[in-house]
């Protein structure tokens, strides 16, 4: 499970491609799927550097957004989550 201090990171074979109003399409070429995205998913996702902790996720979201909900960073974390889950962003690699 991800904590506030994980530094997701996008996966470098997807492909991110922006659409009108923000609202964007992750394609992942190994399994041809394509996921459709909100103006805020994309967002996350363009924080998605290995830099940026979910709590650093929240932060911008919360600046480039209004009426954020309460419960804002569990939906980032449960968003984040799936896309790891998919292979779409892995973890930050630490190297020694």
């Amino acid at each position: 499970m991800l904590t506030e201090n994980a530094k997701p990171v996008a996966n470098p074979t997807v492909v991110f491609r922006e659409e009108f109003d923000d609202w964007s399409v992750l394609f992942d070429p190994e399994t041809g799927a394509a996921f459709g995205m909100s103006p805020v998913s994309s967002l996350i996702w363009k924080t998605l550097d290995g830099r940026h902790t979910i709590a650093d996720i929240l932060i911008e979201v919360e600046k480039k957004c209004r009426n954020i909900p309460d419960d804002a960073a569990s939906h980032i974390r449960e968003f984040v989550q799936s896309l790891l889950d998919r292979g779409l962003a892995g973890h930050e690699v630490k190297k020694g």
